[in-house]
Parts: C-alpha cells; sequence; structure tokens
C-alpha cells in the first residue's frame, strides 16, 4: 500500500495560500445553473467533489467550460435535462444531495448513485421533504441510489428533518423558489448552521432572498429568479485548519492569505479554537494568522457547527497538556467514514488515550506521541488530520494519501514546502 509522511519542522514563520472552498464552490456551481445566462467562478476549486458536481450538472444539460483558470457555466434556470444513464456522484454528500434536490425539476426520471460508503449515507430526510413538494423520490433502504421523477412543485407547508445533515436543508433551499406558488419550509433540529448559512448568503448572492427565523422557518418566496453573475470563491477554511494546526503544534507561525474572518464558512472560526488552547491568533480583511504557544492546553469545545474541523483538533490535542474533550458532534458518524470510531482507532496508535461519551469525544494525550502507521478509510480528511502529527513526529505514515484528492490535491506538496519556506 501507498504511504506518505510528513517530517518534522523547526517552528515555521511563513504565508501560504489554499485551494478555493469546496462548499462555497459547489454551492456556486448549483446556482449558477438555476440562473438563466453565463455566470463565471473565479477561484473555484479542482478536486474529486468539485469534478463531481460539473459531471452530475453536465448530464443534467449544464454546460460548464474552462476559462483560463475560471469556471464558465451556461445557466438553463432550472430546465434541467433527463440523463438517460444515472449520475455517479461518486463520494461527494454535496453533489448526491444537491443534485436530488435538482433532479427534482427534471421532468422525468433522474437515478443518482455513487460509491459503496456513499450508499450508506442518509438521504431520506430529504427524499420525504421532496416528495411533499410533490416529487416522486424513492431510496434504498433511506441511502442511494435514489431514483427521481421530477416535475412540477407545489405545496403549502414542508417539513424536513435536518438532524442528520444540514445538506438536505440546503439542497431543498436552493430548489424551492421554483415551486409553483410560496410555501412554508419548516426544519427541524438544524445541525451545522453556519452551513446553512453559507448556503443563504450564496443564493443572495444570485439573486435569491430567503427570509428566516432561528435558520429553522423559511417562507419561501417563489417570485423570483437566481441571475447570473461573476462569483469569486474564498479560501477554504477546512484546509486552512491543517496549517493553523501545524503552527499550533510547532510553535511557529503561519499565515493563511485569501481567507477573511468574516467569512460564512463555519471553520474560519478554528482559529477561536486554537486561540483557547494558548495560540495567538491576528486577522487582517484577506488573512489570518496563528502563532502557536510553547504550550498548547486541552479544551471543552462544543464543535456541531464545524464538525469537519473535530478532526483537526482530535489530532493537534495530542500534543496539548491535559485532555481535550470535542462535544456534540453526532454527524462525524456519517461522513466518508465513521469518523467517531476513525478518530478512536487512530488516535490510539499515537498514545492517546480515547473514549466516545454519547456524541462526544474524549482525548487523553499521551507524555509522548508515538509514531505510527495511520489507516484513512478513504476519508480525506483522516489523512490530512492525521499528517500533521508528523511534523512533529518522525515516522507517522499515512495511507492512501491519494485520497486527499477529494478537496486538496496537493496538500502533501504544499505542507511539505512548510520546511523550506
Amino acid at each position: 500500500m501507498v504511504v506518505a509522511s510528513l517530517s518534522p519542522i523547526e517552528a515555521p514563520n511563513c504565508a501560504v495560500t489554499v485551494p478555493g472552498s469546496k462548499s462555497l464552490t459547489n454551492r456556486a456551481l448549483v446556482c449558477a445553473a438555476l440562473a438563466d445566462g453565463e455566470s463565471r467562478l473565479v477561484g473555484a476549486l479542482d478536486s474529486d467533489d468539485t469534478q463531481a458536481m460539473r459531471a452530475g450538472l453536465a448530464r443534467l444539460g449544464v454546460e460548464i467550460t474552462e476559462d483560463q483558470g475560471d469556471l464558465r457555466i451556461h445557466g438553463i434556470g432550472g430546465r434541467f435535462a433527463i440523463p438517460m444513464h444515472p449520475i455517479d456522484c461518486q463520494a461527494s454528500g454535496t453533489t448526491m444531495r444537491f443534485l436530488t434536490a435538482c433532479a427534482a425539476l427534471a421532468p422525468g426520471r433522474v437515478v443518482l448513485d455513487g460509491t459503496a460508503r456513499m450508499r450508506e449515507r442518509p438521504i431520506q430526510p430529504l427524499a420525504d421533504a421532496l416528495n411533499q413538494l410533490g416529487a416522486n423520490v424513492k431510496t434504498v433502504a433511506g441511502c442511494p441510489p435514489v431514483t427521481v421523477q421530477g416535475g412540477s412543485l407545489e405545496a403549502e407547508r414542508v417539513t424536513i428533518d435536518a438532524t442528520q445533515s444540514s445538506q438536505f436543508l440546503s439542497a431543498l433551499l436552493m430548489v424551492a423558489p421554483f415551486a409553483k406558488s410560496d410555501f412554508e419550509l419548516i426544519a427541524s433540529n438544524p445541525t451545522s448552521r453556519p452551513y446553512i448559512e453559507m448556503t443563504l448568503d450564496v443564493m443572495k448572492a444570485f439573486g435569491v432572498s430567503i427570509p428566516t427565523r432561528d435558520l429553522s422557518h423559511f417562507d419561501i418566496n417563489t417570485r423570483q429568479s437566481y441571475r447570473s453573475r461573476t462569483y469569486v470563491v474564498e479560501a477554504d477554511a477546512s484546509s486552512a485548519t491543517y496549517f493553523f494546526a501545524a503552527a499550533a503544534i510547532t510553535g511557529g507561525r503561519i499565515k493563511v492569505e485569501g481567507l477573511s474572518p468574516a467569512s460564512s464558512q463555519a471553520d474560519v472560526r478554528f482559529v477561536e479554537v486554537l486561540q483557547s488552547m494558548g495560540c495567538t491568533v491576528e486577522r487582517s480583511s484577506d488573512w489570518i494568522s496563528v502563532r502557536g504557544p510553547k504550550y498548547l492546553h486541552g479544551i471543552d469545545v462544543d464543535l456541531n457547527a464545524m464538525p469537519d474541523a473535530a478532526l483537526t483538533l482530535a489530532v493537534a490535542s495530542c500534543f496539548a497538556q491535559g485532555p481535550t474533550k470535542i462535544r456534540n458532534v453526532p454527524n462525524l458518524r456519517l461522513k466518508e467514514t465513521d469518523r467517531m470510531a476513525a478518530l478512536q482507532n487512530e488516535l490510539q496508535k499515537l498514545g492517546a488515550k480515547v473514549s466516545i461519551e454519547g456524541d462526544d469525544l474524549l482525548i487523553e494525550p499521551p507524555s509522548e506521541v508515538q509514531p505510527a502507521r495511520i489507516a484513512t478509510y478513504d476519508d480525506h480528511r483522516m489523512a490530512m488530520s492525521f499528517a500533521v502529527a508528523g511534523l512533529r513526529v518522525e515516522g507517522v505514515e499515512i495511507e492512501d494519501p491519494d485520497c486527499v484528492a477529494k478537496t486538496f490535491p496537493d496538500f502533501f506538496e504544499r505542507m511539505k514546502a512548510l520546511s523550506s519556506d
């Protein structure tokens, strides 16, 4: 099996850039497809997940071309074509959830499928909500493959259970303006709320505004439509967490450029978590820097709003003094792998004591982090978060490193460059 590793480095003092946000790229791709006319995405991420979205939209009749590094999307106002064959969403959750909603606008039968793991990830709450709107959506035991018989959408009131994933609600929100008449949308127990706010922000950028009360009640106005535009994709805050963690555990200073503290991305607040562990954080309008302390200390923190960053924190906590408790992250079990179990298994290889308490993860750091060969479970975030440990400890090997192509294809090259900056 192919493995990769990073070598221990001296405390860095450098500036880095990271790729564009996957979450913003895929939302902007959908909104641009739902608009009439040509939109341009500047700084869009090119990765497995965004390529899956592009390919899926192409199967629905949306032409997407590249122009000097930008993407040109020829929007068709939601008038999607009926693909002859199933859409392969691969391992991309956003692609599966968002395109399932888009398929409800197509005047015929659309099938969406993905990897073996995707066939284990839930989608029934979204199917139930689309069925309330008048679509005919069928799943296999609540998971993909999904069969959508779309067409006309209409209802007075729709409810959706957003407990398991905010993507269910985001998907429904983006297609909601195409219903025949206004309706109420009620979301129960929405998780990862900043991602819902991000969806609303991207929709507004493309001309659609949806009033909300507490991100659980939405008044859908169907007398508005998406407008084509040029949209600049911010640097990916989730990718930035690995560089911030690198600074935290090495005692160095790393500045991530192109990332605004005012970003709608949830993980931009990860620096506040590191600040509570003893790091020094500096902010400007278009960059954020983290300087690591002499000693990190453990914390107790609720990461429901940024579950992806939970993996980065879990690894960083192995280098802290005192235990760290990561609370309220139940949907870690429903990601690319069961991340709760995967974290427990792999953190223990580094010498940490790890216990799962309901929806919480308790990590007691070792007196000395041990070298280990880390299984990644075909999960990009497992690979990237554990690779950071190699910047302090010789012999941390990452299995199947190519899985990082899902969101950050040149991750290891950019991390290795820290030693030369």
